[in-house]
């Protein structure tokens, strides 16, 4: 039985909140468009620079919670969630969805790069090389109820040229993207192998927040890893142990 089917039994009945992505992010909201759920997206800005000896999974985590619980509908007190504001819930409360995504290689954590010198250097890096992709994903309900979820994912890059670098830089692309590049680009097609979640990579690791959502009643409309192996185009050798987790 899949996702869906397995979850509908205990969800029959329950009450559903509304979805918020708290992301600007245009992967992540087509990635969440999977699920067949209705959601509203807003901004959600905050320092993303890591703390004092502060790991890749340690940071990714923190920084989905901050940014689930810093936007529009939530608060945020001392580094603790806080309860969402008052008037900011209707019927059965608001369900906030906050992301982040980093790339280390070797411990070293790689965010966004700053500038194109920096995405050309953080490619020259990961050429032909393994690193490891982190996504985290904070469901904030109400009354500030939260659970975090994290997915670490291989990838092997391939060894393109430094004209290729040259050329997929100068489109711009890297720039909004950890460890400068997006595992999806048509042109560049910088990933040579994928051990993990490949959605994940993308930014929004599909099967952990259709299992975070059920903690909420919210049940996807459509099977997850279905609708995200036909989008992505990659057979997930991982969905199962993940979904039945």
């Amino acid at each position: 039985m899949g996702l869906r089917g397995g979850l509908a039994a205990q969800l029959a009945g329950m009450s559903k909140p509304r979805l918020v992505l708290a992301s600007q992010s245009p992967r992540r909201a087509e990635l969440l468009q999977l699920m067949g759920l209705r959601f509203d997206v807003v901004g959600a800005g905050v320092e993303e620079a890591p703390r004092a000896g502060e790991g890749p999974a340690k940071l990714v985590a923190r920084l989905s919670r901050a940014k689930a619980g810093g936007g529009p509908f939530g608060t945020l007190s001392e580094g603790l969630f806080g309860t969402l504001r008052p008037g900011r819930t209707d019927g059965p409360g608001t369900l906030v969805i906050g992301c982040d995504t980093i790339v280390s290689l070797n411990g070293r954590i790689l965010g966004k790069p700053r500038d194109p010198t920096e995405a050309t250097a953080m490619l020259q890096c990961l050429r032909g090389r393994s690193h490891l992709v982190w996504s985290a994903l904070t469901c904030l309900g109400p009354r500030g109820r939260a659970e975090t979820e994290v997915a670490a994912t291989r990838v092997t890059m391939r060894a393109y040229s430094d004209a290729e670098i040259a050329a997929y830089v100068a489109s711009g692309d890297p720039l909004d993207k950890a460890g400068g590049y997006a595992i999806q680009h048509e042109g560049f097609h910088p990933v040579e192998q994928v051990e993990g979640c490949y959605a994940s990579v993308m930014g929004l690791p599909l099967c952990h927040l259709a299992r975070c959502l059920s903690g909420w009643g919210v049940a996807p409309a459509k099977e997850v890893p279905t609708a995200c192996q036909a989008y992505t185009g990659h057979r997930c050798a991982v969905y199962q142990e993940i979904i039945t987790l």
